[in-house]
């Protein structure tokens, strides 16, 4: 089954390809906020052990995934190799942290709101800052599959597929963040859900914009893999560690996170061969 997943993608319009993977990737989003339909609330330290496990799986694919191809695909030697991921990975740094000081927004175990000031109800905020967490996520899909139509050699078909089922796997968790809080705020069982789906949305859009922008501009690649690693690093520096900490569950956190490193790691390495 999953050789014919492989060659269905590969036959594919790259574009088409990331759209797919991406939807993929929404869908777990939309598998975790169902849960709101059977639970009115979660143990913390299961969710600390989630956070945990979404930062570790960011950090490895933005190392296996991201940065490694975007360096061995530059050219040159030394400093001149390194340069390409070095600009990238400040650009995307840069944008998600222009982004985080603008966009509105409120973290799930937090009370202060982020950004510009705004009348937005609490509902909103806690949707836009899930949001935040997965452009990068849809970009970075997006992106490898552009490399894989473009021919290049370091980005992989497996690889492409390894990191929408990294991303998929810790999208299942953000999808219960963001329904849980809204249920025990009041809100139906129906709405909360729509608004935890709703985060991940953004996903298969990103994963389109990156896939157009590397069949275009071939070039940009190892610059577009490193925007994507930098902007998910802050991510996880941001949002995702301090997030894990505010419960007081440390240690499942970052028992959690050594698991998301190593499940994505695995991956990466074990279908990009």
């Amino acid at each position: 089954m999953f050789d014919s997943i492989i060659s269905f993608l590969e036959r594919s319009n790259p574009v088409w390809a990331a759209f797919y993977a991406t939807l993929f990737t929404w869908l777990v989003t939309a598998l975790g906020a169902s849960l709101v339909f059977f639970t009115k609330s979660t143990y913390k330290k299961f969710m600390d052990s989630m956070l945990g496990f979404t930062g570790g799986v960011m950090v490895a694919a933005s190392i296996w995934s991201l940065l490694i191809p975007a360096i061995d695909m530059s050219d040159g030697e030394g400093f001149e190799k390194v340069l390409p991921a070095v600009l990238g990975f400040l650009g995307g740094a840069g944008f998600l942290f222009a982004l985080d000081k603008i966009l509105p927004h409120l973290h799930v175990n937090f009370k202060q709101v982020e950004g510009i000031k705004t009348p937005w109800q609490k509902t909103t905020l806690l949707v836009l800052a899930i949001t935040l967490h997965n452009i990068p996520e849809g970009l970075a899909v997006g992106v490898l599959f552009g490399g894989v139509a473009a021919g290049i050699p370091e980005a992989t078909i497996g690889g492409a597929i390894a990191l929408a089922i990294g991303i998929g796997l810790q999208n299942f968790p953000e999808g219960i963040a963001v329904a849980m809080p809204l249920r025990r705020m009041g809100m139906s069982r129906r709405k909360s859900f729509f608004y935890g789906q709703l985060s991940a949305v953004v996903e298969p859009i990103a994963g389109v914009v990156g896939a157009l922008a590397v069949a275009a501009f071939t070039p940009i690649l190892p610059y577009a893999l490193a925007f994507a690693a930098g902007a998910m690093i802050f991510v996880v520096v941001e949002e995702v560690i301090p997030e894990a900490q505010q419960n007081k569950g440390s240690d499942m956190a970052t028992l959690g996170f050594i698991a998301g490193f190593v499940i994505m790691m695995t991956l990466d390495v074990a279908l990009s061969g």
